[in-house]
């Protein structure tokens, strides 16, 4: 079965439950992400995305999330909070 188009899956994804944190993170000139949601109703849950990471950025940042790499240098990873409304 193909996939839906990203915007789609990611969205159904964050709807699920749009106050969780979220981090996503992919290799270095790939054109697919993972994406987490953490700490929500069943823990930390995971999927990939067919979309680079800066689209999935940008996707993130549409969808209402303050996304920014942690505080720890060594982590290569972007946090994605929910922005007040």
């Amino acid at each position: 079965m193909p996939e839906a188009r990203p915007n789609e899956v990611l969205n159904a994804f964050i709807n699920h439950d749009p106050k969780c944190q979220y981090t996503f993170d992919s290799e270095r000139g790939s054109s697919q992400s993972e994406i987490c949601r953490e700490g929500g109703r069943r823990g930390r849950e995971c999927m990939v995305l067919q979309m680079n990471s800066k689209r999935l950025f940008e996707a993130m940042q549409e969808q209402g999330f303050f996304c920014a790499l942690p505080m720890d240098p060594g982590r290569t990873y972007m946090e994605c909070r929910p922005l007040p409304k």
